[in-house]
């Protein structure tokens, strides 16, 4: 019997479910990866007049609770956090996370002249951008990483910043030109993890799935996740976290961002337990006026 796993189809996409499906057991069911297009990876234009990151996975939602598929691979990032998932979802399993860190492609920023094109689709890393090299433009890229790479090979920008993980999973890893640190480009919530969604009557599934969940990414995730949903954040939020943990706990770093780079607002804390500790992060920085900053970015 086939486990069926759903997915994006851009090279990136298809390379995730294919490490999932090496990943698995594979008795009782073997595992095979269905790939399916989107709407986002169809549009071209902002994907604020698509309804946001919900674009990339509401196909892949609907597939799964027809019955389509069995399991779906997300990046984590890439769902939305301002939103639940539909009644009859749940996320099974966390992998153990990936390089986290925001890399650039093409040069490093500090060789870049004044008024170089960095493509980027990314508010987040246009804010931090901005805000560490303002005499640098920002530039918004769509399409799947391999696509970027070919803009930037015909001279459409001076530079990309991608994430280190996609690049790698990709085999791309050798085209970075600078790793950016966390104080430089502090990480996306979910940066460098794979979500595995599973029906939640489906047991053989969700069986397999859990086999492959990492508790301490998944103590992280959670921590990130619930900053996310008390700020209220949406895929327009320049809102940044990053969760690491130890055997002394949790430690969780955010922080919000005006577009410009202009303002911005931090907050760390300490906990061992991932939601209270999101929800305490997020209130330091709702008392700091966070709210006003997030509210004054239209989605």
């Amino acid at each position: 019997m086939q486990l069926r796993i759903g997915t994006r189809s851009s090279p990136m996409a298809l390379a995730q479910a294919r490490l999932v499906a090496s990943l698995l057991p594979r008795h009782p069911h073997e595992p095979v990866v269905v790939p399916m297009s989107t709407s986002g990876d169809r549009w071209g234009g902002s994907l604020a007049e698509l309804g946001g990151k919900g674009a990339f996975v509401k196909e892949l939602d609907r597939a799964q609770l027809d019955g389509e598929v069995d399991l779906v691979v997300h990046c984590l990032k890439d769902m939305p956090g301002d939103v639940p998932l539909p009644d009859g979802l749940t996320v099974a399993a966390y992998l153990p996370r990936d390089d986290v860190h925001d890399c650039v492609v093409g040069a490093r920023l500090a060789d870049l002249p004044p008024g170089a094109r960095v493509g980027t689709s990314s508010v987040r890393r246009a804010a931090q951008l901005r805000r560490g090299h303002p005499r640098l433009t920002p530039v918004p890229v769509r399409g799947s990483a391999n696509t970027r790479l070919a803009k930037l090979d015909a001279g459409e920008y001076d530079a990309l910043i991608l994430a280190v993980a996609g690049l790698e999973r990709i085999g791309a890893g050798l085209r970075i030109t600078q790793i950016l640190t966390t104080s430089q480009m502090l990480p996306a919530v979910g940066a460098g993890v794979l979500a595995l969604q599973c029906r939640s009557d489906d047991a053989p599934a969700l069986a397999a799935a859990r086999a492959l969940d990492d508790a301490r990414t998944r103590a992280c995730v959670e921590a990130e996740r619930a900053l996310l949903r008390e700020l209220r954040g949406h895929c327009h939020s320049p809102i940044a976290a990053y969760c690491t943990g130890g055997e002394s706990g949790l430690t969780l770093h955010a922080a919000v961002f005006s577009p410009d780079g202009a303002d911005l607002l931090e907050a760390t804390d300490r906990g061992a337990e991932p939601e209270k500790l999101g929800v305490a992060v997020a209130g330091e920085l709702l008392a700091r006026g966070a709210r006003a900053l997030i509210d004054a970015i239209a989605r």
